[in-house]
């Protein structure tokens, strides 16, 4: 049952870094365009901050903190 969930996290994970990647990639795009409005630029970070809180969520739970 542990395994079936932690595959099911790491599928997530991996969605999730994709879809953070390719914020990445759609905010520098459209900041070297320079024609956008900044607000949907900072819209796009906003949205891609949230993924990343969501990530490290998920590796903490995958990986988590061994007291030596």
């Amino acid at each position: 049952m542990q395994r079936q969930n932690d595959r099911e996290l790491r599928d997530e994970l991996v969605k999730l870094r994709a879809e953070h990647r390719l914020l990445d990639d759609e905010i520098l795009n459209l900041e070297i365009a320079g024609s956008v409005d900044q607000l949907t630029i900072r819209r796009l970070k906003k949205k891609k901050l949230a993924l990343k809180d969501q990530i490290t969520k998920i590796e903490d739970r995958l990986l988590p903190d061994i007291i030596a």
